[in-house]
């Protein structure tokens, strides 16, 4: 079974660079047909969904966050990473790393996700 498990800071300060690791157990990001993704909720809203590297290394991006956003990965450490620079407090929220199955072809449709990480709150303020 595949867990996931996200990592890094708690506190960001404003223009800072956000780094959070998702580590994956239980299945390799690099083979078989899976989206590896990261999305967010800040406090009073619903999930948003951030960008996706495929198990083939392409990324995708939100056409809302994709000047700010890299996503990147580490194959040997089965792990993949997000980047969110010059942050802002509205980026406060709670971000997740999730998989989805290949056969489901929109990255923003949340449900179709089968596996999640905890979540990680993160704040930006100074």
């Amino acid at each position: 079974q595949v867990q996931l498990k996200e990592s890094g800071p708690v506190l960001v300060q404003p223009g800072q660079t956000l780094t959070l690791t998702c580590t994956v157990s239980g299945g390799s990001i690099s083979k078989g047909y899976y989206y590896w993704s990261w999305i967010r909720q800040p406090p009073g809203k619903g999930r948003q969904w951030i960008g996706t590297i495929a198990y083939s290394g392409t990324d995708y991006y939100s056409p809302d966050l994709i000047s700010r956003t890299s996503i990147s990965r580490d194959t040997s450490r089965n792990q993949y990473t997000l980047q969110l620079k010059s942050v802002i407090p509205e980026d406060t929220a709670v971000y997740y790393c999730a998989r989805l199955p290949i056969t489901m072809t929109a990255l923003d449709r949340l449900e179709e996700y089968d596996s999640w990480g905890q979540g990680t709150q993160v704040t930006v303020s100074s």
